[in-house]
């Protein structure tokens, strides 16, 4: 079943205002490194190396980016400044097309799986728990029936914020008291949702990094627990991750995909900075696809991700 199968014109201004920051921020540096020049050669090169550096597309990834450029440069023989733009454009879709992150647009769930459970991981403050909320606000819109699980018992406030967002979206969710066992919410949740025939189930996780063992230990036996009820469970492991902190989300991804197996990202919090070419770099270095990005602060603006539609957007003229 598929979600949200249409780029609507709302999303596409939603993406436009979101990456508004990323986009002046790199177009300026990208005239500044091509300004005096008429081709593409060595020097341009190594100005747009640092455009793309700076920009946090991540050091592995710029030099994946750059070698692409030079192999299309070398194959054209002559390319001029004003094409380097759109040549940019097509590089960067074709590395994201082949690092596993297809235009889903959305977000599918297997017909035969109920209910599906999502296990979401990130450490504090990347916006977890609201992108928990915009979710089931996003599934309950699409007609399915939505459960949340508070199992970061570890912060008070992460439990008080999660009962929020199920009042304000309308959803039913399974918590117990500070400091329980988060396996324990889990099954808990995962007995409720099984027991009133729910379609998803969102699972919300401590996110304590400093200790990675005990987070290990932790998340391995939340699945063990789960898979008692439902052998697959998770379906899904979400990792939430803060757009805005650059590098940091690097390291964060780094420590997640180390500690669990994630199989999906979400990165937030894209409207505030200037530092949305770490999507494309976590997308080619983690292999993992990037499935929302968070664009702004209304529940619509958790959107799923769309490679094309994205990086048409970055590299449309203003």
């Amino acid at each position: 079943m598929g979600f949200f199968n249409f780029f609507s014109k709302e999303k596409k201004e939603t993406l436009n205002q979101g990456l508004e920051k990323t986009k002046t921020s790199f177009f300026d540096k990208l005239s500044k490194a091509i300004a005096g020049k008429s081709k593409v050669d060595d020097d341009v090169l190594d100005n747009l190396e640092e455009v793309l550096v700076t920009s946090d597309v991540g050091v592995d990834t710029t030099l994946n980016i750059i070698k692409r450029v030079q192999e299309r440069v070398a194959r054209d023989k002559y390319v001029t400044t004003s094409e380097l733009n759109n040549l940019l454009r097509d590089e960067i879709a074709s590395l994201l097309n082949d690092n596993n992150t297809n235009d889903t647009e959305g977000f599918t769930i297997p017909e035969q799986t109920r209910p599906y459970v999502i296990m979401v991981v990130g450490v504090n403050g990347v916006g977890k728990t609201t992108t928990i909320g915009k979710l089931a606000y996003q599934f309950k819109k699409a007609g399915l029936k939505v459960y949340l699980g508070a199992a970061d018992t570890f912060r008070a406030a992460a439990v008080e914020q999660l009962v929020i967002w199920s009042e304000r979206v309308g959803v039913p969710i399974v918590k117990q008291q500070m400091g329980s066992d988060p396996a324990s919410v889990a099954y808990d949740t995962l007995s409720s949702a099984i027991a009133n025939n729910a379609d998803v189930v969102l699972i919300d996780t401590a996110g304590r990094l400093h200790n990675k063992k005990g987070l290990m230990d932790e998340l391995s036996k939340i699945r063990r627990v789960m898979q008692k009820l439902i052998p697959e469970a998770p379906h899904d492991v979400m990792l939430v991750l803060d757009g805005s902190t650059g590098q940091n989300a690097y390291e964060q991804a780094k420590q997640f995909s180390a500690a669990t197996e994630v199989t999906s990202m979400a990165i937030t919090k894209l409207d505030g900075s200037a530092k949305g070419g770490v999507v494309i770099g976590i997308s080619d270095q983690f292999k993992i696809p990037v499935r929302y990005i968070g664009l702004g602060e209304k529940m619509e603006d958790l959107q799923p991700f769309n490679r094309r539609e994205f990086v048409n957007t970055l590299f449309e003229n203003n």
